[in-house]
């Protein structure tokens, strides 16, 4: 059997990838991409010429079952999400879970993560932390301000352009007290990190453009 390579790319900074990952994306006899245009900008930099494949969360069966029969009659390939690390709060980890049900071997070729990214630069403690991955735009949504707001943890979540005001509001109006640090476009052209209670947080974002996408970090 083939092996299925988990690489990270970038999150922004196209420097951001380890020479392994660039060879691994030589060498492999097909790409999964969760957008293969995107993917290909990446593939274009380093003058990568490789068969690429979508494969997204709206992937039907039938693709995981062509790329798990590939992998079967040895072909080696390799995973990889629009920016960071496949599998983090993407449709990786269906691919991986099926693959693995096979006795496909599976093995990372680590880099880039948005999360770990973040909590570096928070200032925050690290030691223990909650991720959330994306909050659920409406059912569930409440339960979990709440659960945040109780952790004993500090806790990590995404949240996009569209929501990140509306997210920090109702952590706000839940009564959230401690410090919050809120990343965007790590490594980017416009990375900024704001820090501090929720309302002079929220009153520099609603100052500034907000565009991009947000990691948000709630300390302990």
């Amino acid at each position: 059997m083939g092996t299925l390579f988990v690489v990270a790319t970038p999150i922004g900074n196209l420097e951001d990838i380890t020479m392994r990952a660039l060879r691994i994306l030589k060498e492999v006899d097909l790409i999964a991409c969760e957008d293969t245009r995107i993917t290909k900008k990446i593939l274009e930099h380093y003058q990568i010429k490789n068969q690429t494949i979508s494969y997204h969360q709206h992937s039907s069966t039938g693709k995981i079952d062509f790329i798990v029969g590939k992998l079967k009659q040895g072909g080696n390939m390799a995973l990889v999400s629009d920016a960071g690390t496949p599998g983090i709060s993407d449709p990786g980890g269906l691919l991986v879970r099926a693959a693995l049900a096979e006795g496909i071997k599976v093995e990372t070729v680590p880099g880039p993560s948005a999360v770990i990214a973040a909590l570096s630069v928070s200032g925050i403690a690290t030691d223990r932390f909650l991720f959330l991955g994306f909050l659920p735009h409406k059912k569930g949504r409440n339960t979990l301000i709440k659960e945040i707001i109780n952790s004993e943890y500090t806790v990590v979540f995404y949240e996009s352009v569209h929501r990140i005001i509306k997210a920090l509001e109702q952590l706000r109006d839940a009564g959230l007290e401690r410090q919050v640090v809120v990343c965007r476009e790590l490594t980017k052209k416009f990375e900024t990190v704001y820090r501090g209670k929720i309302n002079e947080v929220l009153e520099s974002l609603n100052n500034d453009q907000v565009k991009g996408e947000f990691v948000v970090i709630i300390s302990r």
